[in-house]
């Protein structure tokens, strides 16, 4: 229910006033219970006078409707209808009670993960790791060192050429690929591929799991590749001999130089 404010009510009061001192009915002003005036002679409408006397009737204990005297004003009067109807609750659109000024949907403002993500930061769980690892080949290499004497040999001979003359032993791979190929296929071709192939296989096995029976194609070639040079290097360690041609270790020994 709607109430009229106290200033509106003067002025409509002082409204009627003026109207009734225009056409010479009164000149004292009219209180509060007198009939209110029609919607011509007053700004505010009859309808929200009446709704206001109600209102205030019931806050005082009087009865619920209330009513009102046909009112003249002169010769130009217009009379006004009894309202005897309660007033209307005070409602929105629809007539709905309540107002809601939008509405939020819970997935604008909650950040919810659905599945969860399989990773785990560099630092500390992959770092400790490595930094363990080291730390245990570097104590291996100094108690290997304390027990095993490097295998230094006498000065050089420019004279003397060594035969056989073999490459370290993680080129021997390559220098038994020169015994059969040019050496632009054996040292630029062959192992440019197999580089370019352990380039391109993340790309081609796009698999995150890390189990080995799910990602065979990269374990496959990542051991054919292995074994291949591992196979390499063999051969040019114990099956190579003097002009590195190819014997067997249990008939002309041995010729490694570590």
């Amino acid at each position: 229910m709607t109430e009229i404010p106290e200033h509106l009510r003067k002025r409509a009061e002082e409204a009627r006033a003026k109207a009734a001192a225009a056409s010479g009915a009164s000149a004292d002003p009219p209180s509060g219970d007198d009939a209110p005036p029609s919607e011509a002679e007053s700004k505010i409408p009859a309808h929200l006078l009446e709704r206001s006397k109600a209102a205030k009737a019931k806050a005082e204990g009087g009865e619920a409707a209330a009513s009102t005297d046909v009112a003249t004003a002169g010769a130009g009067a217009v009379a006004t209808a009894t309202v005897t109807a309660a007033p209307p609750l005070a409602t929105g659109p629809g007539g709905h009670t309540q107002r809601l000024l939008t509405v939020v949907k819970s997935g604008s403002i909650q950040d919810v993960k659905a599945t969860p993500q399989d990773k785990v930061h560099v630092w500390p769980h992959l770092l400790v790791v490595e930094f363990v690892a080291a730390l245990a080949c570097t104590a291996f290499l100094l108690v290997f060192s304390v027990f095993v004497n490097a295998p230094l040999l006498e000065l050089a001979n420019v004279n003397q050429t060594p035969n056989p003359s073999k490459a370290p032993w993680y080129f021997l791979g390559l220098q038994e690929l020169l015994k059969w190929f040019h050496p632009m296929v054996a040292g630029v071709m062959l192992p440019g591929m197999g580089l370019v192939g352990l380039i391109l296989a993340p790309y081609t096995d796009r698999n995150p799991s890390n189990k080995p029976e799910n990602r065979k194609f990269a374990i496959s070639l990542m051991t054919f590749f292995l074994m291949y040079w591992a196979v390499l290097v063999m051969i040019g360690t114990f099956f190579r001999g003097p002009g590195f041609n190819f014997i067997f270790p249990w008939n002309d020994g041995l010729f490694v130089e570590l």
